[in-house]
Protein backbone atom coordinates (compact mmCIF):
# COMPACT_ATOMS: atom_id res chain seq x y z
CA UNK A 1 0.00 0.00 0.00
CA UNK A 2 1.45 3.64 -0.55
CA UNK A 3 0.91 6.65 2.17
CA UNK A 4 -2.48 7.59 0.95
CA UNK A 5 -4.01 3.86 1.20
CA UNK A 6 -2.51 3.19 4.53
CA UNK A 7 -3.67 6.64 5.70
CA UNK A 8 -7.55 5.75 4.77
CA UNK A 9 -7.28 2.33 5.98
CA UNK A 10 -5.65 3.84 9.38
CA UNK A 11 -7.67 6.60 9.72
CA UNK A 12 -4.13 8.50 10.39
CA UNK A 13 -3.14 11.21 8.15
CA UNK A 14 -0.54 11.23 5.46
CA UNK A 15 1.12 14.14 7.24
CA UNK A 16 1.13 12.44 10.50
CA UNK A 17 2.65 8.96 9.54
CA UNK A 18 5.43 10.78 8.08
CA UNK A 19 5.70 12.73 11.27
CA UNK A 20 5.68 9.74 13.57
CA UNK A 21 8.38 7.63 10.67
CA UNK A 22 9.87 11.08 11.57
CA UNK A 23 10.49 10.99 15.47
CA UNK A 24 10.74 6.88 15.53
CA UNK A 25 7.34 6.74 16.49
CA UNK A 26 7.49 3.96 13.99
CA UNK A 27 10.05 2.52 11.42
CA UNK A 28 10.85 3.97 8.46
CA UNK A 29 8.48 2.57 5.57
CA UNK A 30 10.20 0.50 2.76
CA UNK A 31 10.66 2.11 -0.23
CA UNK A 32 9.44 0.93 -3.50
CA UNK A 33 12.36 1.26 -6.83
CA UNK A 34 10.96 4.41 -7.59
CA UNK A 35 11.46 5.98 -3.73
CA UNK A 36 7.85 5.82 -2.95
CA UNK A 37 7.12 4.57 1.01
CA UNK A 38 5.26 1.32 1.34
CA UNK A 39 3.34 -0.42 3.60
CA UNK A 40 1.92 -3.63 4.94
CA UNK A 41 -0.86 -4.57 6.87
CA UNK A 42 1.31 -5.01 9.66
CA UNK A 43 1.54 -1.25 9.54
CA UNK A 44 -1.97 -0.53 9.29
CA UNK A 45 -2.55 -2.45 12.42
CA UNK A 46 0.14 0.05 13.88
CA UNK A 47 -1.11 3.27 12.67
CA UNK A 48 -4.68 2.08 14.08
CA UNK A 49 -3.57 0.98 17.40
CA UNK A 50 -1.61 5.22 17.60
CA UNK A 51 -4.63 6.39 15.97
CA UNK A 52 -6.94 4.68 19.42
CA UNK A 53 -4.05 6.01 21.80
CA UNK A 54 -3.88 9.36 20.73
CA UNK A 55 -7.59 9.52 20.58
CA UNK A 56 -7.39 8.50 23.97
CA UNK A 57 -5.36 11.97 24.98
CA UNK A 58 -1.85 9.82 25.71
CA UNK A 59 1.35 11.61 24.55
CA UNK A 60 3.78 10.53 21.86
CA UNK A 61 6.07 9.56 24.47
CA UNK A 62 3.15 7.32 26.18
CA UNK A 63 2.08 5.71 22.69
CA UNK A 64 5.83 4.32 22.24
CA UNK A 65 5.93 2.94 25.85
CA UNK A 66 2.66 1.37 24.55
CA UNK A 67 3.94 0.20 21.56
CA UNK A 68 6.59 -1.33 23.08
CA UNK A 69 5.13 -2.95 25.44
CA UNK A 70 1.61 -4.18 22.92
CA UNK A 71 4.72 -5.86 20.70
CA UNK A 72 6.51 -7.39 23.39
CA UNK A 73 4.80 -10.93 24.58
CA UNK A 74 6.55 -11.34 27.89
CA UNK A 75 5.74 -7.94 29.03
CA UNK A 76 3.43 -7.79 32.53
CA UNK A 77 0.25 -6.19 31.79
CA UNK A 78 0.76 -4.37 35.20
CA UNK A 79 3.31 -1.89 33.06
CA UNK A 80 0.22 -1.22 30.72
CA UNK A 81 -2.77 -0.56 33.48
CA UNK A 82 0.20 1.98 35.20
CA UNK A 83 0.09 3.94 32.08
CA UNK A 84 -3.81 3.46 31.51
CA UNK A 85 -4.40 4.92 35.32
CA UNK A 86 -2.08 7.38 35.30
CA UNK A 87 -4.16 9.02 31.86
CA UNK A 88 -6.99 8.26 33.40
CA UNK A 89 -5.84 10.76 36.25
CA UNK A 90 -4.61 13.09 33.84
CA UNK A 91 -7.74 12.92 31.53
CA UNK A 92 -9.59 13.55 35.36
CA UNK A 93 -7.80 16.73 36.37
CA UNK A 94 -8.38 18.08 33.24
CA UNK A 95 -12.07 17.15 33.07
CA UNK A 96 -12.15 18.98 36.54
CA UNK A 97 -10.66 22.17 34.92
CA UNK A 98 -12.49 22.60 32.44
CA UNK A 99 -15.60 22.23 34.43
CA UNK A 100 -13.88 25.10 36.61
CA UNK A 101 -13.78 27.25 33.95
CA UNK A 102 -17.45 26.37 32.27
CA UNK A 103 -18.72 27.33 36.02
CA UNK A 104 -16.82 30.63 35.68
CA UNK A 105 -17.86 31.37 32.51
CA UNK A 106 -21.35 31.27 33.34
CA UNK A 107 -21.22 33.29 36.29
CA UNK A 108 -19.69 36.07 34.30
CA UNK A 109 -22.07 36.05 31.46
CA UNK A 110 -24.94 35.74 34.82
CA UNK A 111 -23.77 38.92 35.97
CA UNK A 112 -22.75 40.36 32.39
CA UNK A 113 -26.42 42.52 31.67
CA UNK A 114 -25.56 42.07 27.85
CA UNK A 115 -27.29 45.80 27.30
CA UNK A 116 -25.69 48.39 25.39
CA UNK A 117 -23.37 49.68 28.75
CA UNK A 118 -20.34 49.59 28.42
CA UNK A 119 -19.46 48.15 31.81
CA UNK A 120 -19.06 44.21 31.67
CA UNK A 121 -17.90 41.61 34.44
CA UNK A 122 -16.47 39.33 31.82
CA UNK A 123 -13.92 42.09 30.33
CA UNK A 124 -13.02 43.00 33.62
CA UNK A 125 -12.61 39.46 35.25
CA UNK A 126 -9.95 38.98 31.76
CA UNK A 127 -8.56 41.98 32.26
CA UNK A 128 -7.29 41.24 36.18
CA UNK A 129 -9.55 44.22 37.60
CA UNK A 130 -8.18 46.41 34.50
CA UNK A 131 -11.20 48.27 33.40
CA UNK A 132 -9.71 50.04 30.22
CA UNK A 133 -6.49 48.96 28.78
CA UNK A 134 -4.19 51.82 27.90
CA UNK A 135 -5.00 53.73 24.58
CA UNK A 136 -2.45 54.55 22.18
CA UNK A 137 -4.46 56.44 19.78
CA UNK A 138 -4.46 53.61 17.23
CA UNK A 139 -7.41 51.90 16.16
CA UNK A 140 -8.02 48.63 17.67
CA UNK A 141 -6.11 46.15 16.13
CA UNK A 142 -6.95 41.95 16.26
CA UNK A 143 -3.86 40.46 18.60
CA UNK A 144 -0.63 42.11 19.91
CA UNK A 145 1.94 43.49 18.02
CA UNK A 146 4.80 43.03 20.69
CA UNK A 147 4.64 39.56 20.67
CA UNK A 148 6.84 37.43 18.59
CA UNK A 149 5.18 34.15 17.60
CA UNK A 150 8.95 32.06 17.18
CA UNK A 151 9.90 33.24 20.68
CA UNK A 152 7.36 31.50 22.53
CA UNK A 153 7.81 28.57 20.62
CA UNK A 154 11.12 28.25 21.76
CA UNK A 155 10.39 28.64 24.97
CA UNK A 156 8.26 26.03 25.39
CA UNK A 157 10.51 23.90 24.06
CA UNK A 158 13.15 24.62 26.45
Amino acid sequence: MNIGDVARASGVSAKMIRYYETIGLIPPASRSQSGYRTYGDNDVHTLRFIRRARDLGFTVEQMGDLLALWRDRSRASAEVKKIALDQVKILERKADELKAMSRTLKHLAAHCHGDARPDCPILDDLSGGVSEPETSGEPARFGRTDINPLQGAQRSRA
